[in-house]
């Protein structure tokens, strides 16, 4: 009895010790929040996730209480369910994913309130006005993939493409450059949001430029690099942009990189007979064409036009580099007879005033997403690139393409977008906040073609975008992860084994290999 007696005394004072210990991590009872004086305004909170709509099954939204305290309280609530309390000695508030998940999918369409208590210097609590936002009823694509880099153009060697479950704060890699050097991987393309159909541009000193092609359980390396991609719906061809690009240094400007395309044209691979065309409409002499982007019905191919203003395609950096501006253009096509159409101008640079640049078609068929800035292709370089948007279904029915620029757009870079499945949701690159640093934001879109105050990509760590020196660039959605390994990529890379193509000579542009080239790492830059 007295040994028994003695287990009990330890073990009831264990119990206590750490009840001790949890009360000092996660603070005092809900009691201590009964009395509080009010803050006639909303907390400040960062990220900023306030006054906005959410996708239901999104990662929680972690976050740091920018108000001085020495306990913060949080409580996170809507219309259906129980409240999620929190208690913190510090400002960084971590949501348990379970009551979060449950909470979000009992509530769609409906609001999500926080309420914050911060307690002050005098030891009283003060309550903040509650921070609002709307959770969706529709839900965001499960996957993302995008590149991470460093942004400095000395340090290109480290880099990868990654793959995060947006439903959680799990990243994982599809495959990165730790097990080779001087290798640069980018314009990763899927088709319709599936895993299944995806290519991947290798730039390599060791081991050539090539292409990941990615079917079902095989993979195959393309022996020439396709540039920036875009999958027929139909999964039966890619078009591609080849083009010369060279990285420009500026030295009285904010941001020194720049990049000039001083020669481009747009190609495409026929995957079952594995051969690679052209027609004189894709790859005009005098123009330089690039971002091609279909139509969810595989009837159109949309893409970026501009004339040469160089007649020296050697030339480093080419006369009137900075005054070039790209149209936007369309052409039909007819995948069973091999067949396109004329040439029509969607938009002209003469009347905008800007380069349109990076065309995406949101999966109905409805929007049209591009950006525009003061002159050239890289808008990720330029701080005057913003996002615009054009009705498509208002053009067939009224014959004019009308746009406008969107009101979540920052005095910083945005680029790189893409569409969820079901139309809803975009991601896009951004340089708000961190200017030097590129971040993945996502925005809502509604039926009526508004969008929403973006939210960044939500991390376990809500501090994680202060500390991280990579930028995540380029994003797209996918509806399930990449299964294909890394190993798997790195063998084929390495491998000896690949589909030979031959670019086509055409009376417009010169074969790629008689292009002007640089070997040296620069050229590989974003």
């Amino acid at each position: 009895m007295k040994k028994r007696y003695y287990y009990l005394v330890w073990f009831t004072a264990i119990v206590i010790l750490l009840c001790g210990l949890l009360y000092y991590l996660l603070g005092e009872d809900t009691t201590v929040c009964e009395q509080y004086s009010s803050v006639a305004r909303a907390p400040v909170i960062s990220p900023d996730y306030t006054e906005t709509v959410i996708p239901p099954n999104i990662a929680p939204l972690n976050f740091v209480v920018k108000e001085k305290g020495s306990q913060y309280s949080v409580r996170i609530y809507s219309t259906n369910g129980g409240n999620i309390n929190l208690f913190s000695k510090n400002p960084r508030i971590v949501i348990p994913a379970g009551p979060w998940k449950k909470l979000l999918n009992a509530n769609r369409g409906q609001k999500l309130y926080i309420d914050i208590y911060a307690k002050d210097e005098s030891n009283q609590w003060l309550r903040f006005e509650t921070i609002t936002n709307t959770i969706a009823s529709e839900g965001i694509d499960g996957y993302l993939v995008y590149r991470k880099l460093y942004p400095s153009q000395a340090s290109w060697s480290e880099m990868g493409i990654y793959q995060r479950n947006v439903e959680n704060h799990r990243e994982s890699v599809v495959v990165d450059n730790s097990f080779y050097n001087e290798v640069c991987m980018n314009c990763h393309a899927f088709c319709g949001n599936r895993p299944d159909k995806m290519l991947l541009d290798i730039r390599s000193m060791k081991y050539g430029s090539s292409a990941l092609l990615v079917e079902d359980d095989a993979t195959n390396k393309i022996a020439k690099r396709l540039g920036f991609i875009t999958w027929h719906p139909s999964g039966r061809l890619v078009v591609c942009s080849i083009s010369s690009p060279r990285l420009l240094l500026h030295t009285a400007r904010r941001y020194v990189q720049d990049i000039v395309e001083l020669d481009s044209a747009l190609i495409y691979y026929l995957l079952d007979s594995g051969t690679v065309k052209t027609s004189p409409k894709l790859a005009q002499k005098d123009r330089l064409e690039t971002y091609p982007t279909w139509s969810p019905d595989g009837r159109y191919l949309y893409f970026c036009s501009a004339a040469m203003l160089w007649s020296d395609r050697y030339e480093v950096p080419p006369q009137r580099y900075d005054e070039v501006k790209y149209d936007l253009l369309r052409i039909s096509y007819d995948p069973n007879s091999d067949a396109w159409g004329e040439l029509e101008t969607v938009l002209s640079a003469k009347d905008t005033g800007l380069s349109i640049l990076e065309p995406r078609i949101s999966p109905d068929g409805r929007w049209l997403l591009f950006c525009m800035c003061d002159y050239g292709s890289w808008p990720i370089h330029h701080p005057t690139s913003d996002l615009y948007i054009m009705d498509l279904e208002a053009a067939r029915q009224t014959g004019q393409y009308k746009y406008r620029r969107l009101d979540i757009n920052s005095d910083q870079s945005e680029a790189w977008h893409s569409w969820s499945t079901n139309s809803r949701w975009i991601a896009f690159s951004s340089k708000r906040h961190y200017e030097v640093f590129t971040r993945i934001y996502f925005s809502y879109v509604d039926r009526a073609g508004r969008v929403y105050k973006p939210i960044i990509l939500p991390q376990t760590d809500p501090e994680f975008y202060e500390f991280c020196l990579k930028t995540h660039t380029i994003p797209e959605f996918l509806i399930r992860p990449v299964e294909v390994t890394g190993e798997k990529l790195v063998r084929v890379i390495r491998g000896s084994r690949q589909i030979a193509v031959d670019i086509p000579i055409s009376s417009a542009t010169p074969k790629v290999e008689a292009m002007p080239g640089y070997e040296g790492p620069w050229k590989w830059r974003e």
